[in-house]
């Protein structure tokens, strides 16, 4: 009966030898993970500085000038419509407005909520 055993065939041993593998790669990630937080951690904090500024610098403000760009022609295209139809809708240009006025005075309070 133990004459009967097989050989393991070049494709059995190729599988087994890959499942090893990732195993092995598997066990191995946990322990670089912690390095990887700790760059990301020391990235993040040298980097902050500079983002806010650059957020508060240059992001905010062309966000502000193309919403008050949007504003004032929708404005433009309501009162046009109004004088054709006589009717002017309020929905666009308040929209537009109250995301103007969010994005103006968010630097006050955007980095509160973001922990910076």
């Amino acid at each position: 009966m133990l004459n009967k055993l097989k050989k393991p065939t070049s494709k059995q041993i190729t599988v087994f030898v890959l499942a090893l593998a990732v195993i092995c790669t598997f066990t191995v990630i946990p322990v670089f993970a912690a390095d990887v937080s700790t760059a990301i951690e020391s990235t993040w904090n040298a980097a902050k500085g500079q983002i806010k500024s650059v957020v508060n610098n240059v992001v905010f403000p062309v966000v502000d000038v193309i919403l008050a760009v949007l504003f004032f022609v929708k404005i433009g295209t309501a009162y046009f419509d109004y004088r054709k139809h006589g009717q002017f809708e309020f929905a666009a240009p308040a929209i537009l407005f109250a995301c103007l006025i969010f994005t103006l005075t968010a630097p006050l309070y955007i980095w509160g909520i973001v922990g910076m």
